[in-house]
């Protein structure tokens, strides 16, 4: 038994997330299947996270135990070969017995991009989320500081997202390390996101943004630290768009 790490690469549009999911086509499913064309007997594929319908990925992370041992490009080569064009394995390594590519996670980098200009080319909305109007992007990046270091995320949190019920879980507290906004275009019109932390709660990051977005629309919301006080997810913005939402890394 070998313990293999992937990191994968794909386009999450016609995907219903990575988790496998009946009657729906998910990256899981899909990489696992081709790995039991390869391997010749079904395999379990550990995700570093579950991302959700519509949401992208530069480098997820998955592992398995392979049954034996194969040279590590055959796993690169023979499951591009047979993969999806929207799914693809950018490296393949060897790791420790131990190792678990959602437990052994120390943190994740997410970027969130999205135009508010008021028509969205098309060739950019499966990528880039269409948030039209006035945008004070300085106005929003003065915020930012309040929502760095260690808090209590439920107010951005969805429903039925973490451990609140087990014994010696974390809650809704994370910690988030980075938070900056990227002005894309001389036009003021295309931004983004980067976040990064030790771990997310479900839509976190897509509330995240859509809180902040509609701060700098001018919607009448309180500032981040008053919300992560408050705990309350209905005085929080919206959830943004899945499209915008991409895995950058998973850290280990």
């Amino acid at each position: 038994m070998v313990k293999v790490k992937l990191t994968i690469a794909y386009d999450g549009t016609d995907f219903a997330g990575w988790q496998r999911q009946l009657n729906r086509p998910t990256i899981q499913a899909v990489v696992e299947e081709a790995l039991a064309r390869m391997l010749g007997e079904q395999v379990v594929l550990h995700g570093a996270g579950r991302t959700d319908a519509g949401v992208h990925a530069l480098g997820m992370v998955a592992s398995f135990n392979a049954p034996r041992r194969l040279p590590l490009a055959a796993y690169r080569l023979g499951l591009n070969s047979m993969l999806p064009p929207a799914i693809r394995i950018m490296a393949a390594d060897e790791a420790a017995d131990d190792f678990h590519a959602r437990f052994s996670a120390k943190g994740k980098l997410y970027r969130y991009c999205f135009s508010t200009a008021a028509v969205m080319p098309p060739c950019r909305r499966l990528y880039r989320a269409h948030l039209p109007g006035p945008f004070a992007a300085e106005r929003v990046r003065q915020l930012l500081p309040q929502m760095l270091g260690e808090h209590d995320f439920s107010t951005f949190e969805a429903a039925g997202s973490r451990d609140r019920d087990r014994a010696g879980g974390r809650g809704g507290v994370r910690r988030l390390n980075l938070l900056q906004l990227e002005q894309e275009d001389p036009a003021g019109q295309e931004f983004c996101f980067e976040l990064g932390g030790d771990g997310f709660l479900r839509h976190m990051v897509r509330n995240i943004v859509g809180t902040l977005v509609a701060i700098g629309q001018g919607r009448p919301l309180a500032e981040p630290v008053a919300l992560l006080v408050g705990r309350d997810r209905a005085r929080a913005g919206p959830t943004a768009p899945a499209c915008g939402l991409t895995l950058v890394k998973v850290i280990y």
